[in-house]
């Protein structure tokens, strides 16, 4: 970086890796937070659902998975009995080889391994309505167990505040049409429905509420280091174990800037949450919280299965106007993934945003199009270009792991 500007490294805060992730983990399980200890929970329980995350979230599963595996056979579950769901939400099924790196080769071989499949109602269970008329239907596999656990990692979300927990049951496991209604401008423009928000978030409880006609049981959810190792274990109690890592996160990892900065250059994190441009947004909207109103935002990301969907691709590759967009879907029908179109619309009518994906070519952006550059130093130039002498520069490499504000832009955000 040149040397006029007052540049600032923001990396992720977080709590130091436990020194003994696999104790840590026999404790929680054992011991967990709201309800009796794993084994004792499935005692008397025939057979057993995991939802698991897929291949875009570095969710250790390979470390956690055995030890609850054990409980569930020490309990009388047998491996025939257990079915192992990765929760795509809409995104596309694993391969086989990332089945192998979700889960790992000796669990793929021995288990039910499945890839959710959300366009396939019928093979959803319908659970009625929610108090505020959301139609939940949720994968019948996973309805169909005696027992329903989640396994997952707490980060911070762009519009649910914090993944984990609820998340791996809607929009996890969840039929397009709810995924459609939960993703809905109804939601996706609430103040609240924003990255660390919990409190007062109505998305959040939205799915607490979807989670609970799931009968959602048990979770076993983790917070990760920058290295992605384990720094903690919450598991039990749906409810109460996740609210727990979401407050040990929010008190180890908030990183607090005094005053918003001039612009931003960030990233998706790298592999593999950068392998579509649809990921990417994750990173942009979690740095507008840092960056002045008007400021530059700078998005890096390989990109290495381009754009994402192809209705996301379609509705990309038309836009031409951040406003017009979001009165164009105000109204209408919810169309697949247009929710996080919408969500850097948002972000596109408050800051300016440039990118540097070289998976995808700038035609198939759109309005992004513009500025949008295939050389990194050019991208970088061009973000930069008439800012004055030390204007304020932070660089975010983790993206959308970097939980992270700036004063009062983080409230004249809302």
């Amino acid at each position: 970086m040149p040397d006029r500007f007052a540049c600032q490294v923001i990396r992720s805060r977080c709590a130091p890796a436990l020194e003994d992730e696999t104790a840590a983990i026999d404790e929680a399980l054992d011991h967990p937070n709201g309800c009796a200890g794993l084994a004792a929970l499935a005692a008397g329980k025939r057979s057993a659902a995991i939802s698991v995350c897929d291949i875009t979230r570095p969710a250790p599963n390979r470390v956690t998975l055995p030890p609850l595996l054990k409980r569930l056979h020490d309990a009388g579950i047998s491996a025939s009995r257990i079915t192992i769901l990765i929760a795509t939400g809409l995104h596309r099924a694993a391969t086989p080889d990332e089945v192998d790196a979700i889960v790992g080769p000796e669990i793929a071989a021995r288990y039910r391994v499945v890839s959710h499949n959300a366009r396939a109602l019928t093979d959803h269970r319908g659970l009625g309505v929610t108090v505020h008329g959301t139609p939940v239907y949720i994968d019948e596999r996973f309805m169909a167990a005696d027992l329903h656990i989640t396994l997952g990692f707490i980060e911070q979300h762009l519009m649910l505040g914090f993944s984990g927990g609820r998340k791996l049951v809607a929009p996890g496991l969840a039929a397009q049409e709810t995924i459609k209604v939960i993703h809905s401008p109804r939601f996706m423009r609430e103040p609240l429905a924003k990255e660390g928000s919990i409190i007062g978030n109505p998305l959040h409880a939205e799915l607490l509420e979807i989670a609970r006609m799931a009968r959602h049981d048990f979770i076993l959810d983790v917070t990760l280091t920058q290295e992605r190792k384990i720094s903690g274990v919450f598991a039990g109690d749906p409810v109460r174990a996740h609210a727990a890592g979401v407050e040990f996160l929010e008190t180890t990892s908030l990183e607090t800037l005094a005053r918003p900065v001039d612009a931003v250059i960030t990233s998706a994190a790298g592999h593999p949450l950068d392998l579509t441009f649809y990921q990417c947004v994750k990173g942009l909207t979690a740095a507008q919280h840092i960056v002045k109103p008007g400021g530059r935002i700078l998005t890096l990301g390989a990109c290495a299965e381009g754009v994402g969907s192809t209705e996301f691709a379609r509705r990309l590759e038309t836009l031409t106007d951040f406003e017009g967009y979001l009165d164009e879907i105000r109204e209408a029908p919810v169309e697949v993934d247009q929710w996080q179109l919408e969500k850097l619309a948002m972000a596109g009518v408050r800051h300016e945003l440039y990118f540097h994906t070289p998976g995808v070519d700038a035609a198939q952006l759109g309005l992004l199009g513009a500025r949008t550059f295939a050389d990194l130093d050019v991208a970088v130039a061009a973000v930069l270009d008439g800012l004055p002498t030390h204007a304020r520069v932070a660089l975010v490499p983790e993206g959308p792991y970097t939980f992270a504000k700036a004063g009062p832009v983080f409230a004249a955000a809302n």
